[in-house]
């Protein structure tokens, strides 16, 4: 294909590369194109044919008027074909503009942000993990003329290869880094999304993964891994909270002994304690030296016995 103004024809077997610069290199007003080529770009029969277009045009005014005057809105550009040939100038818009009814055709693109979701994706993850995937596209059309002549349809291109894109991002990622990583995948899904749509006229402006899809299996399998972590730390903070009890009554015990007296005090606090509770059942404590001194009385009588 050969473009006006300042591009040159370039062989995309030859040199792919420079066609790939040369396309990504167009400015946002499309084309540019040169008013000598344009010129003698038609023909003789091209000619021939603007003339009676022109004729009929003026034959018919005011009435062809209301077929050769178009209005694009401010989001929109209209872009021109005049014999099968784009217009110099590129887009045309927004406003009035002027096209020749018999020999122009034209085709409007809307510059404003589109948002479309990515159907959900079967992603087979890189440790073996096959999970369900989601997202949302931001794109603009950036360059309307090359929306137009480098793509045959830019917004169903965009959305092939947003899916295409994601199966590929993701199918290197481990299930664990899907999960927490999110902002960056998205951020690695724009950039590659970017780069292979700028050739088409379209910018993406934001990806954004929206849910990750876990097998009921395995959410039951997590659910349990997570269940038994969490008893296993119950479990070592009731022992921390066991041996810190233990050594506190090591240490109220050794004060205890230090002085006879602290124990009726205890004794008389446990009682006041259980009579503020209102309940039925009485205790009375009794010191062990009772019980001591009982055995050792007993002991005595049965050796004087024999």
């Amino acid at each position: 294909m050969s473009t006006k103004g300042d591009f040159h024809q370039v062989n995309a077997t030859d040199d792919p590369e420079g066609a790939y610069n040369s396309m990504k290199n167009t400015e946002p007003s499309g084309y540019q194109a040169n008013p000598d080529d344009d010129q003698h770009s038609v023909g003789c029969c091209g000619y021939i044919l603007l003339f009676i277009s022109y004729l009929i045009i003026i034959c018919t005014i005011p009435f062809s008027m209301f077929m050769c005057i178009k209005v694009v809105q401010e989001y929109e550009r209209a872009v021109i074909f005049r014999l099968g040939r784009i217009l110099p100038g590129g887009a045309k818009g927004p406003g009035l503009f002027f096209i020749v009814p018999c020999t122009d055709a034209y085709t409007k693109v809307d510059l404003r942000t589109v948002s479309f979701d990515v159907p959900p994706q079967e992603i087979l993850s890189k440790d073996s993990v096959t999970v369900s995937v989601d997202a949302v596209v931001y794109y603009r059309i950036s360059n309307a003329t090359v929306s137009v002549t480098n793509v045959e349809d830019a917004a169903r291109s965009t959305r092939l290869l947003a899916a295409t894109t994601l199966r590929n991002v993701l199918g290197t990622k481990n299930l664990s880094e899907m999960l927490s990583e999110r902002d960056n995948i998205s951020h690695t899904m724009q950039m590659n999304l970017d780069e292979a749509t700028d050739p088409w006229g379209v910018k993406v402006e934001r990806v954004e993964i929206k849910d990750v899809r876990l097998p009921v299996q395995l959410q039951r399998a997590m659910a349990a891994e997570a269940e038994a972590a969490r008893e296993a730390r119950a479990k070592v903070i009731a022992a921390e909270g066991e041996q810190k009890a233990s050594r506190a009554l090591k240490e109220a015990a050794d004060v205890i002994s230090q002085s006879p007296a602290a124990l009726q005090l205890r004794y008389l606090q446990t009682l006041n304690t259980i009579s503020a509770e209102k309940n039925s059942t009485i205790v009375f404590p009794v010191p062990i030296e009772l019980f001591r001194g009982m055995g050792t009385f007993g002991g005595g009588a049965a050796s004087t016995s024999m």
